[in-house]
Formats: structure tokens, sequence, C-alpha cells
């Protein structure tokens, strides 16, 4: 007998605190690259602000953003030749306030493609949730950003993030997903989200969804061709009252794709 038909509905009292995911997931094992050092990305926000990140050496950034800026320490990872995701936390207190803001950009150095993630805290009727902000440009000045995609819409993708932590993901629409952790620290808990999901190259998307029972924002990218993902979730542990910063990586594996009919109407 599996595991899932062991278990069952778990009420949202019941669930553990973010932090249960950290052992599990263990420690990212994708080797971060040096081949951003000594350069520079600038670009604007969406409301003219000038943003820009200067990468002193393989792992550490300076970053302004409009009167802004502060130095941090950062990851990059070439997913595909050319092409980023790059990760840093800041905030007072070295990113382990409520003020901590994790920050994930996909650079594609082949089109300029740029896609910035920005994950803070705030409080809403007393409790702490998260928001994610997101701007597309382009590093070289040209066209290309971008796109909102529907290409997982009805996949069910099963991801493994350790040996002992597995989950499954059921993309409904382009807005909406379930997960269901099948093995691991969340065994048995299951929700259906808000998700958004871009076109990065073929078969490589930028994945983002944010969760509605605990407070978790989550940016990476999907990979259908080298069947991984790699990104991180930020979240909040309301035991601990402290930011919880998760990079992960994972092999996938596609288990189906949903067609619905088209004779709906016919009996």
């Amino acid at each position: 007998m599996t595991t899932t038909e062991l278990q069952d509905y778990v009420p949202e009292e019941e669930w553990p605190p973010v932090s249960t995911m950290l052992d599990g997931f263990g420690d990212q094992t994708l080797p971060a690259s040096p081949a951003l050092a000594a350069t520079t990305i600038s670009l604007q926000a969406a409301d003219g602000t000038p943003i820009e990140y200067s990468f002193l050496t393989p792992s550490a950034l300076t970053w302004a953003e409009g009167a802004a800026g502060g130095t941090a320490a950062y990851k990059a990872i070439e997913a595909r030749p050319g092409i980023f995701i790059i990760d840093f936390v800041r905030g007072q207190d070295d990113g382990k306030g409520a003020d901590a803001e994790n920050v994930t950009i996909i650079l594609d150095q082949t089109t300029g493609a740029l896609t910035t993630a920005v994950s803070r805290f705030a409080t809403l009727d007393g409790k702490v949730r998260g928001t994610t902000d997101f701007t597309h440009s382009n590093a070289s000045g040209r066209a290309a950003v971008h796109q909102r995609s529907a290409d997982l819409v009805g996949k069910r993708i099963f991801y493994r993030y350790s040996d002992v932590e597995s989950y499954e993901h059921i993309y409904l629409n382009q807005g909406t997903f379930t997960w269901h952790c099948v093995r691991g620290g969340e065994a048995g808990l299951a929700d259906t989200d808000r998700c958004m999901t871009w076109t990065v190259a073929e078969d490589l998307y930028i994945f983002f969804w944010t969760e509605q029972v605990m407070t978790v924002e989550a940016v990476l990218l999907i990979d259908l061709r080298e069947q991984r993902s790699i990104g991180r979730m930020f979240g909040w542990d309301n035991p601990a009252a402290e930011p919880v910063t998760l990079p992960f990586n994972s092999r996938l594996s596609v288990l189906n794709t949903t067609s619905y009919p088209t004779d709906t109407h016919k009996h």
C-alpha cells in the first residue's frame, strides 16, 4: 500500500510550521556559477524607479533601488547556458527580521529578457502574510521580455526534492494549481493556491506560487527538458517569528497531461 493510501485530510490547525521543510529539503545541491562576477544589471521598475545590481564577486553584490541600497551575499545558478537564476536576501538584521526581502532574478543573456521577483512580508489582521512583486524588463535594451504561459496547464508533475521529500503539482489553469506532499515533513498536506507561469525558453518556465494557509512565496525555474526545478521558498515561521529561506532543486517527472473532452454536450 502506498503512503498516500494511508494519508487522510489534515485540518489546517494541525499543519506544522514552515520550518518543518528545512531539514528534509536540505541544502541546494546545484553549484553556484561565478560567471556574473564583475558584471552589472540595470533596469527600471514599473514606476520608473532605476534599479541596479552589481555583482562584485562570485558571491557578493551591491544593489541600488532609487535612494535605497546595500550589499548582500548571492548565489547564481546557470540553469542552461546563458540563463541564470540569482537569489539573495536583503533587509535589516541580515535578512532575519520582518523587513527581510527575498530577491530572485531570472536572466537570459541570449535575449536580454529579465524577470525580477521581490518577496516581502506584510501584517494583515494581525497575521504576517507574504506578497511578491514582479518586474519584467530587458537587460540589453531590447523588446524581448518573459511572457505569461499556459504550457503547464493540465500537467501533473512529481518533484523529488531529496531522498525524504516528494511533492506533486497539478496545474489546473493559468492562475491556479494544486500541490500535495506525497512524502516528507508535510506528508498528507495539500492545497489549491494562486500561481503564475512565464516562458523563458523551450520547455523552461518561471513558476510562482503563493500559499493561503502557510505564509510561503515560491519562485522557481521548471525545466521540463532537463527534468528538474531550481528555486526558493520564502516563508514566515510563526512559532519562531522569523523568516525562513529555503533554496532547493529537485528532479521531476511528468506523470501525465490532462486533455478535456470536447463533446461535453453530447449524451
